[in-house]
């Protein structure tokens, strides 16, 4: 276990990292002995700054919760991160690339609640009763922490590389489709990079939101209405560079696009 001083020396590297848009070393090649517990510590203190700041939490991310982004990554099990006000992009922004740091994109859905969800116990059930509706997004990935070599304890502390996200398409109830069968054709500059279905998410991409429920309960955490919580990617992610147009098919559900300048 880390001490506080050294989650606190940490949380400062990773905010320097980001207002510079840099990369720092990878944490578990310095402090081997760090656990997922403190690494979820170094996230809920940066987390704490950026609300003492003046940033407004409006919802979460959950990470790798597919087979072919835990293939991507080489890691395991879930995450889950932090999503701030300035984090949220509507449908066809014009989206300033340099903010971020080795920029790529994912496919998901996510679940805007109208209802708070306190595990643990929280079921599939609880998660479609307490969700307004559903709507496409993709995920932006910003990444703090060199990439090669990362573990889940290195991608936890850099707030599960979250870097902001894209919403848009048709928001639709939970039950008024099949979550199972979205399905989303990825485009970068008009050529198609990834395709794939929402149940490739734990097998129905309200189980994203069912882990992370009672995930955060076992950290003392819950979810509340009106947060927006994105359930995890469906594809592998795709890198963008400055100039580039992503455009994301997701059938009846609609169409996302953005730019990054």
């Amino acid at each position: 276990m880390l001490t506080s001083e050294q989650i606190t020396t940490i949380a400062d590297e990773l905010a320097e990292a980001e207002a510079q848009r840099s990369m720092i070393p990878l944490l578990t090649t310095r402090h081997p002995e760090m656990t997922i517990e403190d690494s979820y510590a170094v996230q809920n203190e940066w987390r704490r700054r950026a609300v003492a700041s003046g940033r407004r939490l409006v919802g979460r991310k959950i990470g790798l919760t597919s087979k072919v982004m835990q293939v991507a990554t080489g890691i395991t099990e879930p995450d889950y991160g932090a999503i701030f006000d300035d984090m949220v992009f509507e449908n066809g922004s014009v989206i300033e690339h340099s903010r971020f740091s080795n920029v790529r994109i994912e496919v998901e859905l996510a679940f805007k609640l109208g209802k708070p969800l306190k595990g643990p116990g929280i079921t599939i059930f609880d998660v479609l009763d307490a969700t307004d509706y559903v709507v496409p997004a993709l995920e932006i990935l910003s990444s703090r922490i060199e990439m090669a070599g990362r573990t889940i304890v290195d991608t936890i502390s850099d707030n599960a590389a979250m870097g902001g996200m894209v919403y848009g398409g048709n928001p639709v109830a939970p039950d008024a489709v099949d979550l199972r069968w979205v399905s989303a054709l990825l485009y970068r500059n008009e050529t198609i990079e990834e395709s794939g279905v929402a149940a490739a998410v734990l097998n129905h991409p309200a189980m994203g939101v069912v882990w992370l429920a009672n995930k955060l309960a076992s950290h003392g955490d819950s979810l509340q209405a009106g947060e927006l919580i994105l359930a995890g990617s469906f594809t592998r992610p795709m890198w963008v560079e400055r100039g580039d147009t992503v455009t994301c098919d997701y059938g009846e559900l609609g169409t996302l696009t953005c730019r990054f300048d």
